[in-house]
């Protein structure tokens, strides 16, 4: 689902790329007792409900998911973002 192109990710590795600019996150209140569950907000994108503990690895299909279905990046933007060469905003 994923392909080759996109990596496996821990989830703490995963919460420093969303909150990279120019995505931007940042972290809301925690939802629930248990502190796994965090609302990111961002100015200019869609607000992510993270559920994933620090360690756990994220394989590379959900983390295609995240950029592309939930935050509503392309492929090639999103892949340009994990490198850290996305350009915003679009041209």
């Amino acid at each position: 689902m994923g392909g080759p192109d996109f990596p496996s990710m821990r989830g703490r590795e995963l919460l420093r790329h969303l909150q990279r600019q120019p995505l931007s996150y940042t972290e809301g209140p925690s939802k629930g007792s248990g502190g796994s569950h965090r609302l990111l907000t961002s100015d200019q994108f869609p607000t992510l409900l993270f559920a994933f503990h620090d360690g756990a690895e994220i394989p590379p299909g959900l983390v295609r998911k995240i950029f592309t279905k939930d935050i509503g990046l392309t492929k090639d933007e999103a892949l340009k973002h994990l490198r850290g060469d996305l350009q915003w905003p679009r041209s």
